[in-house]
């Protein structure tokens, strides 16, 4: 063979796997979503789903979804079979999926969002450096959990008392009471916890609680408060209870007032995260992220049938007022 032939054959040779590769379709990865069911959960979802596709990741074309609706007790196992698939990356929700997921792999990237407390979790080893398989978005700072029982002072002037509805098994559950109750004093509340252990317990504490007069309820944050959303509602309707809560689904629902992080707003950011790691970045290197948009919502049709005249201030500052 001639020289010059022998080097146009090897180049083409080289050149014809690197033109294969270019003629192929998108790599297809695989992104896991581990979250409750609830109608509010799906549409948030959406928001991530949409950011992502804003960034390039199709749904069906060079991406995969999978998904897990979890309930009740089944994090563990949907947990499991998600870390058994390896997709690139995994969003959980909150501390009830991002604890069952990373006692389920510790290698798979997981992105969490909504949850409060991911170094008291034992979910990252510091807020800067993550240092293992996980980051993503605090439900809140502690601070926040003070300005509840500010925002209830305000809007009911007359509350001297406050039953805090907490989750006394999760870290966040104990240490948002604890916030609550070392502000108290200066608001001039004195507080007292219920725990969110079940229906029949709920309603016999709040019962009680609501014996005396000029009382208030804070619902924290837990995947509980969520489970028992209705009872809480129809208990401090009940009882004429003004009640303030962390999340605007309970005011919709026809709460009395909440003040918490933009939910959608999370989901969003995660996007931007997976993106990342998609790209290559390792969620150890990716700092986890406190909450940049708050929400405070107010319904005034519960606050007229609590006898309470939301003050002008406290509405010029709402995001959405409900009549």
């Amino acid at each position: 063979m001639r020289r010059r032939e022998f080097f146009r054959l090897f180049g083409a040779v080289v050149a014809w796997p690197i033109a294969v590769r270019a003629q192929q379709p998108d790599q297809m990865r695989r992104i896991g979503v581990l979250a409750e069911g609830e109608p509010e959960n799906k549409d948030r979802v959406a928001a991530f789903l949409l950011a992502l596709r804003e960034l390039g990741w199709t749904d069906g074309r060079n991406v995969q979804i999978v998904y897990r609706w979890v309930g009740g007790d089944a994090a563990a196992k949907y947990a499991s079979e998600l870390a058994t698939l390896a997709p690139d990356a995994i969003l959980t929700v909150g501390s009830a999926g991002t604890g069952p997921m990373l006692r389920a792999t510790r290698t798979v990237p997981v992105v969490f969002v909504i949850v409060p407390d991911p170094v008291g979790s034992g979910f990252v080893k510091g807020l800067s450096r993550p240092g293992g398989n996980a980051t993503g978005f605090m439900m809140f700072e502690y601070n926040l959990c003070g300005k509840w029982l500010e925002l209830l002072k305000q809007i009911a002037p007359h509350v001297t008392r406050a039953a805090v509805l907490r989750d006394p098994l999760l870290e966040s559950g104990v240490g948002q009471f604890a916030v609550i109750q070392s502000v108290a004093p200066s608001i001039g509340i004195e507080v007292s916890p219920i725990n969110l252990n079940n229906a029949a317990e709920i309603e016999s504490e709040v019962a009680t609680f609501a014996g005396s007069a000029n009382g208030g309820l804070i619902l924290t944050a837990s995947a509980l408060s969520l489970r028992h959303r209705d009872l809480i509602i129809t208990l401090a309707a009940r009882h004429k209870l003004p009640a303030i809560y962390y999340e605007r689904i309970f005011v919709t629902g026809g709460g009395l007032i909440c003040y918490g992080i933009d939910y959608p707003d999370q989901y969003r950011r995660a996007a931007g995260y997976v993106d990342r790691i998609l790209k290559g970045e390792r969620p150890a290197d990716l700092p986890v992220q406190y909450p940049t948009k708050y929400e405070l919502v107010i319904n005034l049709k519960t606050a007229k049938a609590l006898g309470l005249a939301a003050p002008p201030t406290l509405l010029a500052r709402a995001d959405e007022v409900i009549e």
